[in-house]
């Protein structure tokens, strides 16, 4: 049991939870006769290796202005001054690393709106000549915020282990989905506001808590679900500062904010599946003791060295 507890703590720590931090290109119109444009390009600058870079189309003469920190980004303005409109044509972004998407949201003066995401395997997008515009990039935004999110995965896996029955799973998705929908709009439109990394820690306490309890399922056998739901307020404002970190840079907030969480519960619905079915082959081959087990110290480690890696963030 030792052996297999540093195992897990020794996992842990080499197991960093993913950040959700999307690049993020912003280009505005600002003259619609001379097809002059503003634009602002925002990199993560936590990622390992190069910066990532803006290719514009080569009828756009470009320049830049220095490079200067906001937030978790290195910005840079960038000043267009294009032959013809940037409809229909391309724009590439390279070094990109793999766990980096970029959205790519362009105003334009008479009023339409393109937004697109590339990523290291697509780093290439034609902007339309005509779209009817749908914010639909915030779902793929949501998916990957979701499926690349660790610790938010490892509190649903935990969440899975005290549910017990069908109609229990339901209501404690439900809850959870209804939790961090509200303070996810609530924070977005600045109705309530924490600092960030407060939020990650008590989001990775939660990680904690669940991995004491996973042992304890009895005790959540008929109201899983109020733990569902007072928990899922936290991770809706960690939700929140991933969304308002790369900001919403269009005229339907609204709408975008709605598809974000789309994805976020797409990516929820393509993990229970699997956790549902590792829990259902562990009862019939007899090991879901031991899983129970593995899942608590993996849980519970996991979250506690998270947590403690972001309270020294907040000395730094």
């Amino acid at each position: 049991m030792k052996f297999f507890l540093f195992f897990v703590l020794l996992f842990s720590i080499n197991l960093k939870s993913h950040e959700f931090n999307p690049a993020h290109l912003v280009v505005e119109q600002s003259d619609s006769e001379k097809f002059l444009y503003e634009a602002n390009w925002m990199y993560p600058f936590k990622n390992i290796g190069k910066r990532g870079e803006v290719i514009f189309p080569d009828e756009c003469k470009t320049e830049s202005s220095d490079l200067y920190y906001q937030g978790k980004y290195i910005n840079e303005k960038i000043y267009l001054d294009c032959s013809k409109s940037l409809k229909g044509l391309y724009i590439e972004v390279i070094n990109l690393s793999v766990l980096t998407d970029a959205l790519i949201t362009i105003n334009f003066a008479d009023d339409d709106t393109f937004e697109g995401i590339v990523n290291n395997k697509n780093s290439i997008i034609k902007i339309p000549i005509k779209e009817n515009y749908l914010p639909t990039a915030y779902i793929f935004l949501g998916v990957d915020h979701l499926l690349n999110g660790f610790d938010h995965i490892l509190f649903i896996i935990g969440l899975m282990f005290l549910v017990i029955g069908t109609i229990n799973l339901i209501k404690t998705i439900t809850a959870f989905t209804i939790a961090h929908s509200i303070t996810l709009g609530l924070s977005v439109f600045n109705l309530i506001k924490l600092p960030q990394i407060t939020v990650e820690i008590l989001i990775a306490l939660t990680i904690v808590y669940l991995g004491l309890e996973i042992k304890n399922s009895k005790k959540y056998e008929f109201t899983p679900w109020n733990l569902a739901f007072g928990f899922g307020l936290l991770h809706g404002l960690g939700f929140a500062g991933a969304l308002t970190d790369i900001g919403i840079e269009n005229d339907q907030v609204l709408l975008s904010l709605l598809f974000f969480n789309v994805g976020i519960e797409i990516g929820q619905l393509l993990l229970i599946p699997f956790i549902s079915l590792f829990i259902y082959l562990a009862h019939k081959l007899n090991f879901y003791t031991y899983s129970v087990t593995f899942s608590s110290y993996a849980v519970g480690s996991m979250g506690a060295y998270w947590a403690i890696d972001r309270f020294i963030n907040l000395f730094y």
